[in-house]
């Protein structure tokens, strides 16, 4: 008799855990782990970086196309070495805001090549885009924040 006893107390608490469990699943309240905090900080990191890749992208097709600008500073007008950067920052910009945004390996390969460029021009090139150390602090910041965060990210997942 002690043997069914502990038999249906057994059943008795493996239906009761059951039940919780299924419960704690259909709660409505999301539970947070801790686990992989630094990847989902990178991808929201990654995604900031495409809206300002978006909009740096559509601000230099602004400047092909001639929305923004007089007519003195008129694309046709410009030379070709800041004909040429500025088309090459149009296309490649959009192109990584959409790696970015999915969070995909190339689209972070991308990003990081406009951040090199826009620095290298900047720095070598100062008869282009004029040359502000400006914007090349702020390549730097988001560099350094990017590889921050790649890092962090990386150590949470064990190899």
């Amino acid at each position: 008799m002690s043997d069914v006893s502990a038999r249906d107390a057994a059943r008795d608490k493996a239906r009761d855990r059951d039940g919780a469990m299924s419960m704690a699943g259909m709660s409505s309240e999301r539970i947070e782990s801790d686990e992989n905090v630094w990847t989902r900080r990178l991808v929201t990191f990654l995604r900031v970086m495409a809206v300002i890749s978006i909009m740096k992208g559509l601000y230099h097709w602004a400047q092909v196309t001639g929305f923004i600008g007089s007519e003195e500073e008129a694309f046709e007008n410009q030379s070709m070495a800041w004909q040429t950067a500025t088309v090459y920052f149009a296309v490649i910009e959009l192109v990584a805001a959409v790696g970015l945004w999915l969070a995909t390996p190339w689209g972070a390969v991308v990003w990081l090549t406009t951040v090199v460029s826009m620095a290298v021009i900047e720095l070598m090139f100062p008869g282009i885009y004029g040359g502000s150390l400006t914007v090349v602090a702020l390549e730097a910041v988001m560099l350094g924040a990017y590889l921050a965060l790649a890092w962090m990210a990386a150590r949470e997942r064990p190899p």
